[in-house]
């Protein structure tokens, strides 16, 4: 309560503050400044023999030391921390005073020239100081509370809600959504290279496809229609591969109506691909020489740190048929299980709850993902799904009850999804049905028969390879984060 009380006694003195500089004529939120430098690049190219120059910076305040009639301070801008010197000689009486009366947080626009101290840092001298805007809420600041020093924002909801700050006060934050930036980069232009055309389609789809996955539903008014909020870009992408664009992809959000967790947020970011007279080899090729192109561009390496683990991206990655390395972790034969309430009662004595799967294969993937999934640390690819968990892949020549379908995993999370894809409309058509069965029985998470794509699929779809890739786990990746709300800026909260 003192905290809340402290706070709120500063508030109201910056708040007096703003209105002081009012009584003065002077506008505490200027329209405009313009800076002509950044704090890192200066400080890289000061050369103390060259004549001197005028800089203009702008950023906030981050430290000031009052000295009667001088004063230093620091400015942080987007590249980093520069020295200010600041004299009651240079800025004159009236702007002195307004420099000592700033608050840590506030946004200043300073000009001056550069010089360097006696301890050899370089500082930029003040003739002029601005306030551009008045941070009215202290900045959080690490604390010390009977003996312990504790960070004043490190409760991890808040930071999320409240992102603004925790860029503010959090530099390797910022960082990793620069970083995030950099790999969306190189994701686009690996590809481009590759001769895919980068597209858009609907967010908002009649029929959700694509995914098996809950939407989120809404409604056009002046249509008077049901839209979904996109699950998947999938089924528009294959209807461009049809009307003859060979290579495409597209890198945007999709939304699901699921849990929250360190590897789900409702909203999030998938690139897929899709490339004509391709299929799962091509895909995971493209997959594996992708992941290790943006690592390589990003400055990351091949080999890295991931939490505990040490994580090695050379290739080729190490494959395993999906059946055998349930097998080889649970121990489960599911290949030999024919009743439903068998592969239940097998997965509870492994001690995974599948009692509301509506089939041994949905059983099956429960199995997979809290058995296997957390022990796959190393790049692999997970091959031959059966046909069932895949209604949108081919099947093996060989066995049609498996496809041509491989998943993507690393440091114990899938980041993507590829295969293979289904061209024969009648099969096609046939596993809609299916689907729409299992959603019949009370799978919410099954497909929905989309007529148009089935119509699509008629006038001929090439050979296909399909890729999808998770970009935010990407991002947790290479970039050492172990939450995807790490990796989104704006993450989705419960209410206040």
């Amino acid at each position: 309560m003192d905290e809340i009380k402290d706070s709120n006694e500063l508030i109201e003195q910056r708040i007096q503050k703003i209105k002081d500089l009012q009584n003065k004529g002077i506008n505490p939120y200027p329209l405009r400044f313009f800076p002509n430098a950044k704090s890192k690049s200066l400080i890289d190219s000061f050369d103390p023999n060259k004549e001197k120059v005028n800089f203009k910076l702008g950023g906030r305040l981050h430290a000031k030391r009052v000295m009667g009639k001088a004063s230093f301070a620091h400015l942080k801008d987007s590249e980093g921390l520069i020295q200010l010197y600041a004299t009651r000689d240079d800025l004159g009486e009236e702007a002195y005073s307004i420099f000592k009366s700033l608050d840590l947080g506030d946004w200043i626009g300073v000009e001056g020239w550069l010089f360097s101290t006696q301890k050899g840092e370089t500082t930029l001298h003040l003739t002029s100081v601005q306030l551009l805007s008045k941070c009215i809420r202290p900045l959080p600041v690490v604390k010390e509370k009977d003996g312990v020093i504790y960070d004043a924002f490190s409760d991890v909801e808040q930071r999320y809600r409240m992102r603004y700050v925790d860029l503010v006060v959090n530099d390797h934050v910022r960082e990793t959504f620069k970083m995030r930036s950099r790999i969306v980069s190189e994701i686009r232009k690996f590809l481009t290279e590759e001769g895919f055309l980068e597209v858009e389609t609907p967010m908002m789809q009649p029929i959700a496809g694509g995914a098996a996955a809950r939407p989120f539903v809404t409604h056009h008014n002046t249509l008077d229609m049901e839209l979904f909020l996109r699950i998947a870009p999938e089924l528009y992408l294959k209807r461009l591969i049809v009307g003859g664009m060979d290579r495409v992809f597209e890198l945007n959000r999709n939304f699901r109506n699921e849990g929250i967790s360190t590897k789900h947020n409702p909203e999030f970011t998938m690139m897929e691909a899709y490339m004509a007279f391709g299929d799962m080899e091509t895909m995971l090729s493209l997959t594996e020489r992708m992941v290790v192109s943006v690592a390589k561009a990003i400055g990351k390496g091949l080999k890295f740190a991931y939490g505990k683990d040490q994580i090695d991206l050379t290739p080729p990655w190490k494959r395993a048929k999906y059946l055998d390395i349930i097998e080889e972790y649970s121990g489960i034969k599911f290949g030999e299980i024919k009743d439903v309430k068998e592969a239940i009662q097998k997965a509870k004595e492994k001690g995974v709850d599948s009692s509301e799967a509506v089939s041994i294969w949905k059983v099956c993937d429960d199995v997979f993902s809290t058995l296997v999934e957390p022990h796959l640390i190393q790049p692999i690819f997970i091959t031959d799904f059966p046909k069932e968990l895949s209604p949108l892949a081919k099947s093996r020549e060989d066995d049609i009850n498996f496809v041509e379908r491989f998943e993507p995993y690393v440091a114990g999370r899938e980041i993507g999804n590829a295969f293979t894809e289904l061209n024969d409309p009648f099969d096609q058509k046939e596993r809609f049905e299916e689907q729409v069965k299992q959603r019949e029985a009370g799978d919410d998470e099954a497909f929905m028969m989309d007529e148009d794509y089935i119509r699509a699929l008629e006038y001929g779809l090439p050979p296909t390879g399909g890729l999808g890739i998770g970009i935010d786990r990407l991002v947790m990746l290479l970039t050492d984060s172990h939450s995807i709300r790490d990796t989104i800026l704006f993450p989705l909260m419960r209410k206040e």
